[in-house]
């Protein structure tokens, strides 16, 4: 059979769906900016971006034969893509638990939304944010609460020395300082 008469599967498309994974039985816990953050990525995405792309399909189909139409082509590719950012962020959105880490501000626990600083057994100091597991970036020293490291320091006060288990095997870690945002600040 022609590949031009092949129906291309969405099946393939929604494998991206489940990455990065929220653990059985949790809820998806996020700060007031990162679900703002999605939000408006969403909302652009549906109000602005498809409607264009939409509007290039259209166009390039009414010119006639759609097999070697790159515009075509390349349109509805990108209409699969967008639409499959929307049915996740659209589903993350609804499991979305917004949480205010200011509510611990002065605290020496470690929550979720802490700045933590902390010292391993080779006396290296790292800082990290923990944060929702979509809006996480390690680039800017930030770990989701699922993070081995983040699950290791959950719950630990100050001065506490916890076990963070790593792939060299366990390893002593101690919180150095417990830091979270001023009310009204995030």
């Amino acid at each position: 059979m022609n590949k031009a008469f092949t129906r291309e599967s969405d099946a393939d498309d929604d494998e991206d769906l489940a990455l990065p994974a929220i653990p059985a039985g949790t809820r998806n816990y996020m700060t007031a900016a990162g679900y703002q953050h999605m939000r408006a990525e969403l909302l652009q995405l549906i109000d602005e971006e498809r409607p264009k792309v939409v509007e290039v399909v259209h166009w390039a189909a009414s010119n006639g034969d759609r097999s070697e139409n790159g515009d075509y082509l390349y349109g509805k590719k990108r209409l699969r893509e967008i639409d499959r950012r929307i049915r996740f962020l659209t589903k993350r959105l609804e499991l979305a638990e917004v949480t205010d880490p200011s509510l611990h501000h002065g605290s020496d626990q470690v929550f979720f939304g802490a700045t933590v600083s902390y010292e391993d057994e080779a006396g290296e100091r790292r800082t990290v944010t923990i944060l929702g597991i979509d809006e996480a970036d390690s680039a800017q020293g930030q770990v989701s609460w699922v993070s081995p490291v983040a699950r290791a320091l959950l719950k630990a006060r100050l001065g506490d020395v916890v076990k963070l288990l790593t792939p060299s095997g366990p390893q002593d870690i101690e919180v150095l300082s417990v830091d979270y945002p001023a009310p009204g600040q995030g």
